[in-house]
């Protein structure tokens, strides 16, 4: 077996997020572009065949039996059926807790991929995202490690291509729960279904198209969630603000970062001067597909 092969876990950017209905189960259905980004965390795995998975790094506030690094591997251990089967996972975090760009779905789905190598498990990605569901939405977009529109609960996914872009992203210290924002009572959960043609037709994500009709910056496309969080968290709400000063700009997820289109990467830091003592700002590129060893 090999041994601490790095793999990059890249963060998301919801360009938009419909809210289209709700399952009996309580689960949104909903309508998206998961666009991937050059932010990464990174996780080294060392396998080890005395069934013991050991975390190091990561979020100190996590414990690691809720971790979903730690978690992803036991799914995919119990899945294989095999109790032998074990890893060290050492986890550098560079994409905020919280922050709706998809850091713990990414590292999970980065798990299961990597383990799936590393074990000689083999097994296709449609297995792996299977198990990953089982995680939380997210995690199947960043298992199949491309960007893509999704619908259901996010695990429908189509593949898209999308223009190159940059984003400016803003991050304003705190933390958003997913839950608390899609259990809120005057959450809107029914948005017109709009076709993938549409969407795809409307991909154009630079300041100029967001200026025009068809961008998905502009009429017709929103993050349904972003009244309700700016409603419930402050910060995000001033940091969409100040970003909105200088262009167009959105809600990603379920926050707390905000993000805004750029042309290249001197337009996206031009975005981001003055940046308020206490928050984060990132430059990040779109990605087509997530980098991987071998």
């Amino acid at each position: 077996m090999k041994a601490a092969t790095p793999w990059l876990a890249p963060a998301k950017l919801n360009l938009f997020l419909h809210l289209v209905g709700r399952r009996a189960d309580g689960y949104h259905l909903l309508q998206t572009v998961f666009q991937l980004v050059d932010l990464y965390d990174e996780i080294r795995i060392t396998p080890r065949l005395d069934g013991v998975l050991e975390r190091r790094g990561g979020l100190a506030s996590v414990p690691p039996e809720q971790d979903l690094v730690v978690r992803a591997a036991a799914a995919l251990r119990r899945a294989a059926e095999n109790p032998a089967l074990g890893a060290t996972l050492e986890v550098l975090k560079r994409i905020p807790e919280g922050a709706g760009m998809g850091g713990g779905s990414s590292d999970a789905a980065t798990t299961l991929v990597a383990l799936n190598q590393l074990w000689g498990l083999h097994w296709p990605l449609a297995s792996l995202a299977a198990v990953g569901l089982t995680l939380g939405a997210d995690v199947p977009v960043f298992v199949y490690g491309e960007t893509a529109w999704g619908e259901g609960v996010g695990e429908n996914l189509t593949p898209v291509a999308v223009p190159d872009c940059w984003f400016a992203v803003v991050h304003p210290g705190v933390t958003v729960p997913t839950g608390a924002i899609f259990q809120a009572a005057d959450l809107t959960r029914d948005s017109p279904v709009i076709t993938i043609r549409g969407s795809v037709a409307a991909l154009g994500v630079s300041p100029g198209a967001a200026a025009a009709s068809g961008g998905v910056f502009g009429p017709g496309f929103r993050n349904d969630c972003e009244a309700v969080v700016t409603a419930l968290h402050p910060p995000v709400r001033e940091a969409l603000a100040w970003l909105q000063r200088t262009g167009p700009a959105r809600l990603t997820g379920t926050g707390a970062c905000v993000f805004a289109p750029c042309a290249d990467r001197s337009a996206a830091e031009a975005r981001l001067t003055g940046l308020p003592t206490g928050w984060q700002g990132f430059v990040v590129r779109s990605l087509a597909r997530t980098p991987r060893p071998g």
